[in-house]
């Protein structure tokens, strides 16, 4: 679980398992504050966020959060499509977004946190948080569309 948050923040796996080692120093060290009360992997599953958010931060510049992509908005592909992605495909795109989009995508769409949220987790507004995941979401639908249509290009090719 550790590891999945990991690779869901990182730009590859070598910086996944940096991140994947911090979070289990820091709750080795910080075992003796688990009260107890709650789940235990939620309570680790904190730690890796943070892990993953403090790196983030470390790594975050401005131009990636004042990136601005200039893609189709009216982009949409099949419901069908996106059931046919593997985990795999999906987690390599999520990885291959820019440092802002990936980290706020991962916080909205997988952790649950509201852009309110997101916003003070970051130091940024609730209006650039929505709008990097917006951006986010074009970007990964475009990955999917033209991978879906080199696959069809390929198998009419086949034929």
């Amino acid at each position: 679980m550790m590891k999945g948050i990991c690779l869901r923040y990182a730009s590859n796996e070598v910086e996944a398992e940096d991140n994947l080692q911090e979070a289990f120093i820091r709750s080795f060290k910080s075992l003796a504050n688990y009260s107890g009360e709650g789940p235990l992997g939620a309570w680790l599953r904190k730690i890796t966020v943070n892990v993953a958010l403090e790196q983030y931060r470390k790594n975050k510049s401005l131009k990636n959060l004042s990136l601005l992509f200039e893609s189709k908005t009216d982009a949409a592909i099949e419901d069908s499509s996106i059931e046919q992605l593997e985990l795999d495909d999906l987690l390599q795109k999520i990885q291959s977004l820019p440092s802002g989009f990936r980290t706020i995508f991962n916080l909205y769409a997988v952790e649950g946190y509201n852009h309110r949220e997101i916003g003070e987790l970051l130091g940024i507004s609730e209006g650039t948080s929505k709008s990097q995941y917006s951006r986010a979401r074009v970007i990964l639908r475009t990955m999917i569309e033209e991978e879906v249509l080199t696959d069809k290009k390929r198998l009419n090719y086949a034929k």
